[in-house]
């Protein structure tokens, strides 16, 4: 199996995936740079996120969740397309990107729980199409956290969606944004096991463990878990580089972010941007 473009290293990798798959050389270091944006709902724009023109930039939109109707009616934002068109034609080294899941909607968990592979994929690929045609989305990142549905059929699921939206060519790139727990683990693993060649990066969200964590590829704004920028991450980073090992940072997320200035947002382009 290729794995073209991953954003973490080989040594994360071999926690996350399954011991008896075959691990080919990771690629070299990248200019990479990928976040969240708009979980919080605290009206941050693309605009107000500083853009190195020197790094390949991801936004990736948060969340859309496959649920009809949510308890405690949370109020929808109404999304314009233009700001997507506008952002990339002012920046021609952006790409947008639509996440799916999310940890929860409303007072609840989001749960991944199909009624079957069949329908949930064709509803899937007509919504998704809708949307990513309409608002000029480049690709799609699986995010889903709960599951009322076994790993086969998540693997499955996902699979199709990916497969069909690629051969559309309604999408150039697809993510997997797992993390260290053993539900998501074991319906992630199916997932790659069987259809990791569709997959182009994968956002591991290291920030999800505790503060002994001590080598990510990603952080949080908020610093509330994993390796901070005040405390090392910045130091881990540029080991990967000098190792030709750093292939991207991710950030959760521009909500957070804003109220810092987006301060590690430019630090961790610069450090992307360097010559490799």
């Amino acid at each position: 199996m290729e794995f073209s473009k991953l954003l973490i290293s080989l040594f994360i990798f071999q926690v996350f995936l399954p011991c008896h798959m075959s691990i080919q050389a990771a690629p070299a270091n990248s200019d990479l740079f990928r976040e969240y944006i708009g979980a919080e709902f605290n009206n941050v724009k693309f605009s107000d996120v500083p853009i190195n023109s020197n790094v390949e930039f991801h936004f990736i939109l948060s969340f859309a969740i496959d649920y009809d109707s949510t308890t405690g009616s949370p109020s929808p934002t109404n999304g314009n397309p233009s700001q997507v068109s506008s952002i990339k034609s002012t920046h021609s080294n952006v790409k947008v990107a639509l996440s799916l899941g999310g940890d929860s909607v409303g007072d609840g968990y989001a749960y991944f729980n199909p009624s079957s592979v069949d329908s949930w994929v064709s509803n899937a690929v007509s919504s998704l199409t809708n949307i990513i045609q309409e608002y000029h989305l480049d690709g799609i990142d699986i995010n889903y956290e709960h599951f009322n549905a076994d790993p086969d059929t998540f693997s499955e699921c996902v699979g199709k969606l990916i497969k069909t939206l690629k051969n559309n060519g309604v999408i150039s790139f697809a993510s997997i944004a797992p993390f260290d727990d053993d539900d998501v683990q074991s319906h992630y693993k199916a997932l790659w096991k069987s259809n990791g060649d569709l997959i182009d990066y994968v956002n591991f969200q290291f920030y999800a463990y505790d503060q002994g964590t001590t080598v990510l590829a990603s952080f949080i704004s908020d610093g509330s878990g994993g390796l901070t920028p005040k405390n090392g991450f910045f130091t881990a980073c540029s080991r990967l580089k000098s190792e030709d090992k750093l292939h991207g940072i991710f950030v959760w997320s521009t909500d957070d972010s804003k109220r810092n200035g987006f301060r590690y947002e430019k630090q961790s382009q610069a450090l992307l941007a360097i010559s490799h």
